[in-house]
């Protein structure tokens, strides 16, 4: 009995060393759970792990997969390439790995018999809605190829259920952002896409933010999107982690605050966090965005009990404290 126990309070975070998943292992483990990361490292980084059991390995590699299937009793899967342009420009890739790469993972837990997998997905599913905010009843129409690759692998995981048996959540993200309460983790990518910290390297160096796109339809021309804090949405998955534990069959949720920031918004918030100014140019649109996404997170909210908490303030704010620690980190070892 206690093997079983051991074994369901377990979770395989896959895609781990990257910035949500990250975050997830942290959430996690407050909440009593073991954590082993798995993560092939193309665009994870190793630190992130640090302090949790890190197997080095592709998901396609279904013999070192089905050897730490047998450990747990739940599967997180973050591990998908997610640059919405580059997806567009090379959607070989993206095929490739978020539905190629993941459905070797999800016939992987079926024969190991987990029964529990929760899903990273996006709101890019819903391409470019006429109706704000965007319930998850709306019309799943992504116009990028990575939207249609995370669709793809929500389709799976219908069919799987219904077949199969699989207990599994799907969270669809809107815009996450900043970094751990602890300063410990926060956003790396590379190449960095994402606003946030884009916006707080021009504030820190001095150099022009590229502002991709002037001429939208909202009321400053830029895009508009609703930010989450990604403590906020770490939580989400720990919550829906456990209905599903406890016998819950299915769980499909939009994952936002319910309020929207254009980029100039952004930019505003980054100049309070760091009393500095952001020089700004603004460029031509960026193919495959759509001009505004904004959540309702209201089933959210009556099915797991759960909100946002975290202003774009706070979420712009920690991320500055974080970037001001690599900085210093850095500077004290002389890079």
């Amino acid at each position: 009995m206690k093997a079983r126990e051991n074994l369901e309070s377990t979770v395989l975070v896959v895609g781990g060393a990257g910035y949500i998943g990250s975050h997830a292992s942290r959430a996690l483990r407050r909440h009593g759970y073991s954590v082993i990361i798995y993560d092939n490292l193309s665009t994870g980084c190793r630190s992130l792990a640090d302090g949790f059991e890190l197997v080095h390995a592709d998901i396609q590699d279904v013999s070192i997969l089905n050897k730490v299937l047998g450990r747990v009793g739940a599967v997180m899967h973050f591990a998908a390439h997610a640059y919405v342009g580059e997806s567009v420009e090379n959607p070989r890739k993206y095929f490739k790995n978020n539905v190629e790469a993941s459905l070797a993972l999800l016939n992987a837990t079926i024969d190991s018999e987990v029964q529990a997998f929760v899903f990273s997905s996006t709101c890019a599913i819903y391409g470019s809605p006429e109706l704000m905010p965007i319930s998850e009843d709306n019309v799943r129409a992504p116009i990028n190829p990575y939207g249609a690759s995370k669709l793809f692998f929500e389709n799976a995981l219908e069919a799987y259920g219904r077949a199969y048996g699989l207990r599994y959540g799907c969270l669809r993200y809107f815009n996450a952002a900043g970094a751990d309460d602890s300063g410990e983790i926060g956003e790396m990518h590379d190449p960095e896409t994402h606003l946030i910290p884009l916006a707080l390297e021009a504030a820190n160096n001095g150099r022009k933010l590229q502002v991709l796109g002037g001429d939208y339809p909202t009321a400053d021309g830029t895009c508009v999107r609703d930010y989450i804090h990604v403590s906020d949405l770490t939580e989400a998955h720990v919550l829906t982690l456990e209905q599903l534990m406890e016998g819950r069959t299915s769980l499909t949720v939009n994952l936002g605050a319910g309020r929207g920031a254009s980029v100039l918004d952004v930019i505003k918030a980054v100049e309070r966090a760091t009393s500095k100014a952001v020089q700004y140019e603004v460029v031509p649109r960026r193919p495959g965005d759509p001009p505004v996404l904004i959540a309702d997170p209201t089933r959210a909210q009556l099915e797991l009990n759960w909100r946002a908490t975290r202003s774009l303030d706070d979420m712009v704010s920690s991320a500055w404290r974080w970037k001001q620690r690599e900085m210093n980190a850095l500077s004290h070892s002389g890079i």
